[in-house]
């Protein structure tokens, strides 16, 4: 089946809502990212609260800075098409980020160091790997330690929770993003394959049923107009023959599109005795197929379309002989032979696919009878 195309189905396979909505979303979460901004009202809350000066009005500019800063982060860095910054800049912009929650200090004292919980936030969006998680370990460190150093600070350890917690809720969403784009990337890739391979398989099978067909009716064409003048009862025989193969081949075909076709290996086996007996091939056929296992009579069907083609396009061949084992599939004529310089036709590449998905091989090589042999097989190199 081909793939479903994306506008037949009320929701694209991507991830996130589609259309509209998704281009909504692309705005809106970056804006609810934004909006965490608003936890930084403590710590200016508390500078604006200061004796006037100018530590004061540093610790406000850099409030400002450090919402400033992590607004840009969430607005370039963020969501589901957020790139990763270089390790070196992305140390230097956390860096600076770092001196603004010093600075944002001066004025707000331990309140300031709340701005840590948006340096670890900004970690992750830039650094999005597990390097973040060192980042709020460090931060973590700096809530205990910082407040019981410095006198007359309060120490904040509760602080601690919210640090962790919003580093951990942050790294799991963007992880989350970051395999449902993968996923979502798999999933374009397979489509893409599906096709390909759909393209492929009818282009094999197109090529299998068609070539053969066409061939045996190019045979009993050319056969009926030589007997025309000599035989005209056997001349309509072969015409009527020739209506039939294109009604087949037409019945082949519309079958292949709608999936419905089958290819039997006894059908193969008495087409191919009609259209050797056609050409005036003298051929030994297998009167039975019992020995074969069911799972290899497809394979063998197709071998034998392929080969009785190739016998009657190319090989120039008097005797063909098809032997069949419950392993081994062997088409042997008397023809030209193999031409070492030319290169496998498509028919040969379909049937070597065919072979390889049931754990087959196929070989050309120069058969015991002068011409060419076909060998389809599932035994071991070497035992047969």
């Amino acid at each position: 089946m081909w793939p479903t195309h994306r506008d037949e189905t009320p929701f694209a396979p991507e991830w996130g809502p589609p259309g509209r909505a998704r281009r909504v979303m692309r705005v809106v979460g970056p804006v609810m990212g934004v909006v965490w901004a608003v936890f930084l009202l403590q710590p200016w809350q508390s500078a604006w609260a200061s004796p006037p000066g100018w530590e004061r009005t540093v610790s406000l500019l850099a409030v400002a800075g450090l919402a400033l800063s992590f607004a840009w982060v969430v607005l370039t860095h963020a969501g589901p098409h957020g790139t990763r910054m270089p390790t070196g800049r992305a140390a230097l912009f956390l860096g600076g980020q770092c001196v603004l929650v010093a600075l944002a200090c001066l004025a707000a004292d331990q309140d300031g160091l709340v701005g840590l919980v948006f340096v670890c936030v900004s970690a992750v969006f830039l650094l999005r790997d597990p390097r973040a998680l060192m980042v709020a370990g460090a931060a973590a460190v700096a809530v205990l330690v910082v407040p019981r150093l410095v006198t007359g600070w309060d120490t904040i350890d509760d602080l601690i929770i919210s640090v962790f917690l919003a580093t951990f809720a942050v790294f799991g969403f963007t992880q989350l993003v970051l395999r449902n784009r993968q996923l979502q990337l798999a999933r374009d890739e397979v489509a893409v394959l599906a096709v390909e391979r759909e393209r492929e398989r009818i282009a094999r099978d197109m090529h299998d049923i068609l070539g053969h067909s066409l061939t045996v009716i190019s045979v009993k064409a050319e056969l009926a107009s030589r007997l025309f003048e000599v035989d005209a009862e056997r001349a309509r025989a072969e015409i009527l023959e020739v209506q039939t193969l294109a009604r087949s081949a037409l019945a082949d075909v519309r079958g292949m599109v709608s999936a419905t076709r089958a290819v039997t290996l006894a059908g193969e086996l008495a087409g191919a005795r009609q259209a050797f007996d056609s050409a005036a091939i003298e051929a030994d056929v297998p009167g039975t197929i019992e020995e074969v296992p069911d799972r290899l009579r497809e394979l063998f069907a197709w071998a034998i379309r392929e080969g009785t083609t190739n016998v009657l396009r190319h090989s120039a061949a008097s005797h063909v002989r098809v032997t069949m084992t419950p392993d081994t599939l062997t088409i042997d004529d008397d023809g030209a032979g193999p031409d070492g310089d030319a290169p496998a036709g498509n028919g040969l590449h379909g049937l070597t696919e065919r072979a390889r998905q049931v754990g087959a091989r196929v070989e050309m090589s120069r058969g015991p009878l002068g011409g060419y042999r076909l060998l389809v097989t599932t035994a071991p190199d070497g035992a047969r």
